[in-house]
């Protein structure tokens, strides 16, 4: 089997609605915007696709694959996944790639891999599960009523534990993660994300508060570009650190953070930012080998496979973007999202697409 054509579709992307906000300094949801699905196929009829949703995806991806990718991959075997991830690491070298276009190929590969086993990726992957809890993982509220008011409705609907997105302030944050354990009690697992908005002494400032607070894990506080400032940190606070998240270099990198001392609760993983499926389970098994977690980033489809087929993750996480909080249809009334049952991965529901791509849409539960 060959590859035969590598083609770009592009793809509408609508705007959240309603529109939610990050951290200060950070933008907030993306308007309506161009998409792009990766596809891959055969000169025995096999294809497999990968989603690229973030803004200007279509021209960045469009571009890639006219300029560099189509050339390197027609003619190969679609079944040599890993000699083909490390052609994109090398071209990497050259070309500089976008990160999150590091793992379209890999993903899309994988996805063409199950479709003709019929059977889905985490299956192929060699599963570990078949179900896992997930977590809420807020967008940035106005107010601490606000947040805690999402809390409420969040536990109601059966989430596991809740991860916080606040306001990139140290001390305005640290008050909050304090009221936050204090409404919701002792059992629930809190977690909090920074979203890089610290220095080292804010980010010490605020580690303490959620140790104090009991906070189940303390993530991406600074920027991931100096590994000693986060071994620092863990000097400094004993709640545990979720680190190596948008830093580049796949599981390379996120094995000096775990060498320095600074992945205390363990690393992050995903396709979106390590470089596919491929370079997900490199990861996972890097912080397997160190008794660490390998927590997946993200709640899209390819990472909703990773969660079933990663031993040492713990949660998916869902994202609640809104003060009236709708479950996502992923998860169950139990806090639960179950595995994938389709071949391959799928694209997923949220997006129109023409008919070329419908078959690759995943069906409703």
């Amino acid at each position: 089997m060959k590859i035969t054509h590598v083609e770009v579709h592009r793809i509408d992307v609508p705007p959240a609605d309603p529109p939610f906000r990050w951290r200060e300094g950070l933008s907030g949801s993306a308007p309506a915007g161009d998409g792009a699905v990766l596809r891959i196929g055969t000169d025995e009829g096999a294809e497999g696709v990968a989603l690229f949703a973030r803004p200007g995806a279509a021209a960045t991806l469009r571009d890639l694959v006219d300029r560099v990718f189509r050339e390197e991959l027609v003619g190969q075997d679609p079944f040599r996944r890993e000699w083909i991830w490390h052609r994109v690491w090398e071209l990497d070298r050259i070309h500089e790639l976008p990160l999150p276009t590091l793992g379209l190929i890999d993903t899309a590969l994988w996805d063409l891999a199950g479709r003709v086993g019929d059977q889905p990726v985490w299956q192929l992957l060699g599963g570990f599960r078949d179900s896992i809890p997930a977590y809420a993982s807020t967008s940035t509220f106005a107010s601490t009523e606000e947040f805690l008011h999402v809390a409420d409705q969040c536990l109601e609907l059966g989430y596991r534990g809740i991860k916080l997105h606040a306001w990139g302030d140290a001390r305005r944050d640290a008050a909050l993660c304090r009221a936050l354990r204090e409404h919701v009690g002792p059992d629930i697992p809190l977690m909090y994300d920074g979203s890089a908005g610290f220095d080292l002494p804010d980010a010490i400032h605020l580690g303490k508060a959620l140790a104090e607070a009991d906070y189940l894990w303390y993530e991406e506080p600074m920027r991931e570009f100096s590994v000693t400032a986060y071994r620092r940190l863990a000097e400094h606070v004993a709640v545990p650190l979720l680190v190596a998240e948008t830093s580049d270099g796949a599981h390379m990198n996120s094995a000096d953070f775990i060498q320095a001392g600074a992945a205390t609760f363990g690393v992050r993983t995903g396709t979106t930012l390590r470089g596919g499926i491929t370079g997900a389970m490199r990861t996972a098994h890097l912080a397997d080998a160190f008794r660490l977690r390998a927590e997946v980033h993200g709640s899209d489809i390819p990472n909703h496979h990773l969660c079933m087929a990663i031993s040492n993750t713990t949660y998916y996480e869902s994202l609640v973007t809104a003060t009236t909080v709708v479950r996502e249809r992923h998860v169950d009334d139990q806090g639960l999202v179950h595995a994938p049952t389709g071949p391959g991965i799928a694209l997923p529901l949220d997006y129109g697409y023409g008919p070329e791509l419908q078959r690759f849409v995943e069906q409703p539960r």
